[in-house]
């Protein structure tokens, strides 16, 4: 049985209210079991703020997926103004920022974390992790005739080649990380003991880029075995489709 986006929604509903209460909310869905078990552990030590980020982010990116199955379901491949805005939020980056501050345990303010520099230095964080992973997946996507990556957006609606597509995701990478310095360079200050904070939450956001890079070479998810290859080299062998 295929998992449509009626399901989806469900699973997101469910795990939002084992969020909002993991003690009392009763489920046998087994994702929302998931979230009980560990956010109930979360609440125990994570402060309020970044709590109610992660739970809203979280809202985000179930809604986000289910409409993303939609559109596969469809066969429809996204304009990439549309997508761009999806992946955003599939990619879950969004939640992952606020575990940043449980894990390091500080609770930046409101007025911060709504603030446009931190927002935009986020927002290039966020695509820049995307975009990478993009690349990196595009071969097993390809091959399941999943559209849900940029590249395939670019074919479709740039009239593109595969290697021109791969080519604008690259200076998409780099203008995010360009982004990210040319906010970080007008940082506004908020007294030393938020400052530093803040430089704590910025420096989790770059090892987010950084990680991620890392990561996609050093996981068999995509590259398999030839992970090593494709570091040195860059070239990907594609696989062959699958019967639809």
């Amino acid at each position: 049985m295929e998992f449509d986006a009626i399901d989806a929604r469900g699973a997101g509903e469910s795990c939002i209210f084992a969020y909002r209460d993991p003690i009392n909310f009763h489920t046998e869905q087994l994702g929302a079991k998931m979230c009980k078990s560990y956010f109930s552990r979360f609440r125990e030590t994570g402060d309020p703020g970044c709590t109610e980020r992660f739970i809203n982010t979280m809202d985000m990116f179930f809604i986000a997926v289910a409409t993303q199955v939609e559109v596969h379901a469809e066969g429809r491949t996204l304009d990439l103004g549309s997508y761009i805005a999806m992946r955003r939020d599939t990619s879950a980056c969004k939640p992952c920022f606020a575990l940043i501050e449980y894990g390091v345990q500080i609770d930046l303010p409101d007025e911060v974390m709504s603030h446009p520099i931190i927002m935009a230095m986020e927002e290039a964080t966020n695509d820049y992790v995307s975009w990478i992973n993009d690349i990196f997946s595009y071969n097993k996507e390809q091959s399941r005739h999943d559209t849900h990556n940029i590249i395939a957006v670019l074919m479709h609606g740039q009239g593109l080649d595969l290697q021109g597509a791969v080519d604008y995701t690259g200076r998409l990478c780099a203008d995010a990380v360009k982004r990210f310095e040319a906010n970080r360079a007008i940082l506004p200050s908020w007294g030393e003991e938020i400052d530093g904070q803040v430089a704590i939450y910025i420096d989790g956001l770059q090892d987010w880029m950084v990680g991620a890079l890392h990561w996609h070479f050093g996981s068999l998810r995509y590259s398999g075995k030839d992970a090593h290859a494709v570091k040195q080299d860059r070239i990907i062998k594609l696989l062959p489709k699958c019967s639809l």
